[in-house]
């Protein structure tokens, strides 16, 4: 993991389906934020993935993919979250990520709300299900937001995903547009607050996420 700043707002970024931990220092998106790491405004926080040992590893089962993706979470909660909450002395913490990062941090969010104090993704894509070949069991039901959200009902978790602040960001171009779009229809159908921001000309690429960063980023620091 990558840390960058010493105190803040702590924020998590997930990488992309192949990006490592280093991903977001070398896409620009740290250097996007550096005057408001350097002020103390925001720390963040860059664990690695294993996306290559869990949705995309096609050399093994679904049922010990959606298996490895749960050791992640373990470790994104009781490392990655605990260290960046001991480091900034806050309650909870920010996730964000881009196209498949989207994904786990949407997921590790509505999954784990009394951690979470907002999120925000870039071109996110949240679906699962084109990786378990139509295996199906409720370790993928309980991480597919696509499918567990609209039958949640817990107050537990509703209340605390109505305090979050939600940004889904998109683009008019960006082929993942329709899962921005189904997804937000399932968060109003819960009365969760949101900002839907899909923007012209824009598809599916570091160039447009690294403005994207930028702007969310200074909407939860206002």
């Amino acid at each position: 993991m990558l840390t960058f700043g010493s105190s803040g707002l702590p924020l998590i970024v997930f990488p992309t389906s192949g990006g490592r931990y280093y991903e977001a220092k070398d896409r620009g998106l740290i250097n996007s934020v550096s005057d408001l790491i350097r002020s103390g405004s925001l720390m963040i926080f860059c664990p690695d993935s294993v996306n290559s040992e869990s949705w995309y590893n096609y050399n093994v089962h679904p049922s010990e993919r959606v298996k490895r993706h749960i050791d992640f979470e373990k470790a994104i909660l009781n490392e990655v979250i605990e260290y960046a909450l001991h480091k900034t002395d806050k309650d909870k913490v920010i996730v964000c990520g881009s196209s498949f990062g989207g994904y786990h941090a949407v997921n590790i969010a509505f999954r784990h709300p009394d951690k979470v104090s907002g999120l925000f993704t870039m071109g996110g894509a949240y679906d699962i299900k084109r990786f378990i070949l139509g295996y199906y069991d409720d370790n993928c039901y309980f991480n597919n937001p696509p499918d567990y959200l609209p039958n949640l009902n817990d107050n537990w978790y509703l209340s605390r995903m109505r305090s979050m602040k939600i940004i889904l960001g998109t683009g008019d171009a960006d082929f993942c547009l329709p899962e921005n779009l189904s997804l937000s229809e399932i968060l109003k159908s819960k009365n969760v607050d949101h900002k839907l921001d899909v923007r012209a000309f824009t598809g599916h690429d570091w160039q447009w996420w690294n403005k994207m960063f930028r702007d969310y980023i200074s909407l939860f620091l206002d």
